[in-house]
C-alpha cells in the first residue's frame, strides 16, 4: 500500500524531519508544501530523506482563503505527475504526528482500499454555522483596498448566494485520506466546473468544504466514511485547536485515530516523546 503524505507547513523545518522520520516505510512518500511566505532554504535538507519531495508550485496561504484549497490541489497535481504509483493521499499539517506506528497506517490502508476518509456533515441540517459561508460573499482570497467595505455592501445589495453544478454542500475538517483516484477525479471536476472554483474562491475557509463536497456528489459518496482518522482537540470559541500535551497521553495511547494535530515540539516534547516510545513497544 503506497501512500503520498501530503503536508502542509509553514515552519520549524526540524518538527517537519521529525513528522517524516516517524512515518518512514518503504511504501511512504513525502509531498512536502511549504507556504510561499516561507523562505525555503531552512527546507531544503528534508529533500535528501528518503523519497521526500519538495512541492515546487507553492502558494502564498492565507487563512480562510481559497489558497489551502490551492496549495492541496497543487500538490495532488504534483503527486500524479510524478510517476509514483500511490494508493491514497493521506493530508497532513507540519503540526501532526502519528499515533500508530507505520506498520499499522499502512496496513489500515490496505484492508480499507477504496475507502474515502474525512468529515463530512450536512451544512444546512448538521453544521449550520457555515451556512454563512456559503450564503455570503467572502473576499478573503483577494487583495485590494476596501476590500471588506465591497464585502459588506455586496451581501447588502446582493441576494444570498446558491452553490453552483446543484451541489449538496458537506464539510468539517479539512484534514483526510482519500485513495489517489479520488483526488484525481476532484482535480478532473474543476477543471471542468469553473464555476465551482469561482464560487469557492469567494467562500469563508472553503478547504473545510470543498473536497467533502465534490466528492459527496459523485460516485465516491457510497466509499465516504465519515472519520477523518485524526485525534483534534477543539475549545468552543476558538479558531485554532488545542496544542497536545503530556496530559493528553491516556487519551492519545487510547484512540483509534491513526494521527492527531496540534503538537509544538518546542514546547511540550514530552508528548511526542512518548508517542515515539509507544512505537517502539
Amino acid at each position: 500500500m503506497k501512500i503520498a503524505h501530503l503536508i502542509l507547513a509553514h515552519s520549524d523545518p526540524h518538527q517537519l524531519g521529525r513528522l517524516i522520520d516517524r512515518l518512514q516505510h518503504e511504501d511512504a512518500y513525502f509531498f512536502i508544501h511549504i507556504d510561499n511566505k516561507t523562505a525555503i532554504d531552512p527546507f531544503a535538507f528534508l529533500s535528501e530523506k528518503h523519497q521526500v519531495y519538495l512541492v515546487k508550485n507553492r502558494v502564498n496561504v492565507q487563512w480562510g482563503a481559497y489558497s489551502m484549497v490551492q496549495a492541496t490541489l497543487n500538490g495532488f497535481k504534483e503527486i500524479l505527475d510524478s510517476g509514483l504509483k500511490i494508493d491514497y493521499f493521506n493530508l497532513l499539517s507540519g503540526a501532526d504526528y502519528p499515533l500508530k506506528s507505520t506498520k499499522e497506517i499502512h496496513t489500515f490502508f490496505a484492508r480499507n482500499k477504496e475507502q474515502v476518509f474525512m468529515e463530512y456533515y450536512s451544512v444546512v441540517n448538521e453544521w449550520k454555522e457555515a451556512i454563512p459561508r456559503l450564503t455570503e460573499y467572502h473576499l478573503t482570497h483577494y487583495s485590494f483596498p476596501g476590500k471588506y467595505f465591497v464585502q459588506k455592501w455586496l451581501n447588502r445589495l446582493t441576494p444570498a448566494r446558491k452553490m453552483p453544478d446543484n451541489l449538496v454542500a458537506v464539510g468539517r475538517s479539512q484534514w483526510f485520506s482519500i485513495p489517489t483516484e479520488a483526488g484525481r477525479y476532484i482535480l478532473d471536476y474543476l477543471k471542468d466546473h469553473p464555476e465551482v472554483e469561482q464560487f469557492f474562491k469567494l467562500t469563508w475557509a472553503p478547504d473545510e468544504i470543498l473536497f467533502q463536497t465534490i466528492l459527496f456528489n459523485s460516485k465516491w459518496k457510497d466509499k465516504m466514511v465519515n472519520n477523518n482518522l485524526r485525534y483534534i482537540v477543539w475549545t468552543k470559541g476558538k479558531a485554532s485547536p488545542e496544542t497536545l500535551t503530556e496530559q493528553s497521553e491516556s487519551e492519545l495511547f487510547a484512540t483509534e485515530a491513526l494521527f492527531a494535530r496540534k503538537f509544538d515540539r518546542l514546547k511540550h516534547p514530552e508528548i511526542m516523546d512518548a508517542l515515539d516510545r509507544k512505537d517502539r513497544v
